[in-house]
């Protein structure tokens, strides 16, 4: 079933979107003063990996994950990871972080030369993995919100997890389609890195 989207986002004064499911996630911090917001990061999970439609997602966001639920949860139980949003198969729309704050998505990363790009970024993750294509509804709700935050935050480029962080990661992988992403966003071929000759780092 296709989760609805509304028809119109809206970002409120707190950085929260109307229109997302907020699950509000302890793992954030302040960004560093006068840092601007000016990097998209997209990223794919699922939990277990490769299978979807179950809460681990937010079970980790949440530092709730039951390490006894499968071999894999044992590994990462502990980490204390989030991402600003989350997008599920049916194109669901979930914030767990305030676009204002810092969430805990790109760990170890380098934008042309810049580090942690926790501190300047805004991080979407879409309920996927690697090697299997992406739902046009996943599609759909990714690129109102890219739209929705290119309007309110000076952000002059969008990047994959793998662009930030080159051999570490992998994500969104190459089931996932930039092009067709671009022209839903309406992003200019300059804002996207991976035009550009590959790895940002």
């Amino acid at each position: 079933m296709t989760a609805p989207l509304p028809s119109r986002l809206r970002l409120d004064g707190a950085g929260w979107v109307e229109g997302a499911r907020r699950v509000p996630s302890p793992n954030f911090d302040p960004r560093p003063p006068g840092m601007p917001v000016d990097l998209l990061v997209v990223h794919n999970i699922s939990l277990p990996p490769g299978e979807f439609g179950s809460d681990d997602i937010e079970a980790l966001f949440l530092n709730r994950l039951d390490p006894a639920r499968h071999p894999f949860f044992a590994t990462i139980h502990a980490v204390r990871v989030s991402a600003h949003f989350l997008v599920r198969r049916s194109g669901e729309l979930v914030q767990f972080v305030s676009c204002q704050d810092r969430a805990w998505h790109a760990g170890q990363s380098a934008f042309f030369g810049r580090e942690r790009c926790n501190d300047f970024s805004i991080g979407i993750e879409l309920e996927g993995c690697d090697t299997l294509p992406f739902e046009p509804a996943q599609y759909d709700t990714a690129t109102a919100l890219t739209r929705l935050l290119l309007r309110a935050y000076p952000i002059g480029a969008v990047a994959g997890h793998s662009d930030i962080a080159p051999g570490r990661k992998t994500d969104p992988g190459p089931c996932f389609d930039w092009p067709r992403f671009a022209r839903g966003a309406g992003l200019a071929p300059a804002m996207l890195p991976y035009r550009r000759g590959g790895a940002a780092a």
